[in-house]
């Protein structure tokens, strides 16, 4: 008995020095961590339940039966992040470069389908040299299996993947269907063919970095959302975000003690917009100051700053945010900032998490770059997200809200909830120079009149007045009370219902 029982020891050993001491070495010479490490900083301490630590290959081709390492370049498991449970895979680079074969997927779809049966998020860690080439079709049925609980997963558990290493070909498919992707600044890169092959079929000269870099991805391609000095940070950061969710789309967003009144006044925000309504501001000072102790989780923060979204809390309760920020682009809407924004509020709706939506937008981006790039079929995503989503919805308007970008920045025409507007609100179809110019076009060489015409025009719809005796504004609310206001709207909706038509599913505007 003492013989078999040291056996398991020396063999759970070997299986934990991964492809061994040299090659870990190698890895935190490049600044990595090794798989195991950053299961250890991911979980909390001492929870990590490990499944499959003895699997290994079936590959018999070009002498591959000679090596057969323990765990097959995968770790597996499942732990708790602050006592909630998520499930776990760590790619093991140090093993056969952490390729995937046909076994290092299996025992990733195992984890995937506990994950998606036992309600918990999927936590991916990534640092692969792609396919093992030696099992050819093997390791690619094997991606293949991965991508299909990838998308069976979508909208049933949060997906979140850390890049801490190579992604490449194939392997970079999986990630992009998961919810969250976080990347590695300089010892992380994604991307479908390499610069090999690119300078074999463009004749461009790149680099690793330049092509799929995580500079790159959180800053020109928007695929990933956020980037991260070392491993250390990204996998703290990672563990603030599982904070916000809900572990799967049966649960609630998790409620945390707060201790900020509910009732706080600010009275800075009263002086917040500028009296020149073309002077911008910070939106994010907003979003600070009516948050939980201030704590604002950007996502994608790099990318499209024209639109702020991430993770508030409200009375500890978790709340997405989208808001137009004045500071980049005068806040209007292109292409970048829809997609960006439509995405976000699809996977608030598909975890039942509120938003809230605050509102200082001019309009869409004009011109020929624009409408070449289909940013009609982009904006309807924004719209089409808005008006599909059931959970609740608060809609604050702080200045300009013109034309189709007010209906699509979740207007009670779209189902928003409730709808406040400050008394500094604009809702018009669009700024009054422009309606003037088309209203008046007869008055165009009289200074005079056009400056009346003007001025008649902001007295008439530079208010929200208008839309309040419509009832499309629902309360117009004094700037430092808005912390207080939402609290009160979103506990109200606490117990909201809605539905919409049954079918299969429907048919957004990709």
């Amino acid at each position: 008995m003492t013989d078999i029982l040291q056996e398991l020891e020396d063999r759970r050993a070997a299986a934990r020095m991964g492809g061994g001491a040299k090659r870990i070495e190698s890895q935190h010479a490049k600044g990595k961590l090794t798989a195991r490490e950053r299961i250890e900083l991911l979980l909390d301490e001492e929870s990590f339940e490990e499944f499959d630590t003895f699997v290994t290959h079936r590959c018999t081709d070009f002498g591959m039966e000679n090596s057969r390492p323990a765990g097959d370049g995968v770790v597996t498991g499942w732990g708790t992040i602050n006592g909630r449970q998520v499930y776990v895979y760590s790619q093991d680079f140090t093993v056969l470069g952490g390729s995937v074969s046909a076994t290092h997927a299996a025992k990733i779809v195992k984890i995937m389908d506990m994950a998606m049966q036992n309600g918990a998020p999927i936590i991916g860690i990534n640092d692969s040299g792609g396919a093992r080439i030696q099992e050819g079709v093997d390791s690619l049925a094997g991606y293949g299996e991965v991508f299909q609980r990838n998308i069976m997963a979508s909208g049933v558990v949060p997906q979140i993947s850390l890049i801490m290493g190579p992604c490449a070909g194939g392997a970079v498919y999986s990630p992009a269907m998961t919810d969250f992707i976080f990347m590695v600044k300089d010892s992380s890169y994604m991307f479908v063919t390499g610069p090999d092959v690119v300078k074999t079929v463009t004749n461009e000269q790149v680099t690793a970095e330049e092509l799929g870099g995580a500079s790159t991805h959180t800053k020109k391609s928007s695929v990933a959302d956020g980037a991260f000095e070392n491993d250390v940070e990204a996998i703290a950061e990672v563990r603030r975000l599982v904070d916000f969710l809900p572990l799967s789309n049966r649960e609630k967003p998790p409620v945390r003690p707060f201790f900020d009144d509910v009732s706080r006044v600010e009275p800075s925000l009263d002086t917040l917009v500028p009296d020149n309504p073309n002077q911008p501001y910070d939106m994010k000072e907003l979003i600070h100051k009516i948050a939980d102790e201030g704590d604002f989780y950007e996502i994608q923060a790099d990318f499209a700053g024209n639109i702020l979204t991430g993770f508030i809390r409200l009375e500890g309760q978790t709340v997405g945010v989208v808001a137009n920020q004045p500071m980049v682009l005068a806040g209007v809407l292109d292409i970048d900032s829809s997609r960006k924004a439509s995405r976000f509020v699809r996977f608030c709706d598909a975890f039942e998490i509120p938003i809230l939506t605050l509102v200082d937008v001019p309009g869409f981006l004009p011109g020929t770059a624009q409408e070449y790039n289909g940013v009609i079929k982009h904006g309807a995503k924004l719209l089409f997200a808005y008006g599909e989503a059931t959970v609740p919805k608060v809609t604050v308007i702080t200045r300009k809200s013109y034309g189709g970008a007010h209906l699509v920045m979740g207007s009670k025409q779209l189902g928003g909830d409730i709808m406040y507007a400050w008394p500094t609100s604009e809702i018009a179809v669009m700024g009054a120079k422009g309606a003037v110019e088309i209203l008046h076009r007869k008055d165009l060489g009289d200074a005079d009149k056009i400056a009346d015409h003007t001025q008649n025009y902001e007295d008439r719809f530079a208010n929200p007045f208008v839309a309040a005796e419509r009832g499309f504004v629902d309360e117009v609310i004094m700037p430092q009370s808005t912390r207080k206001r939402l609290c009160r709207a979103f506990a109200g909706l606490r117990g909201k219902q809605a539905k919409m038509p049954w079918k299969k599913h429907d048919n957004i505007p990709l």
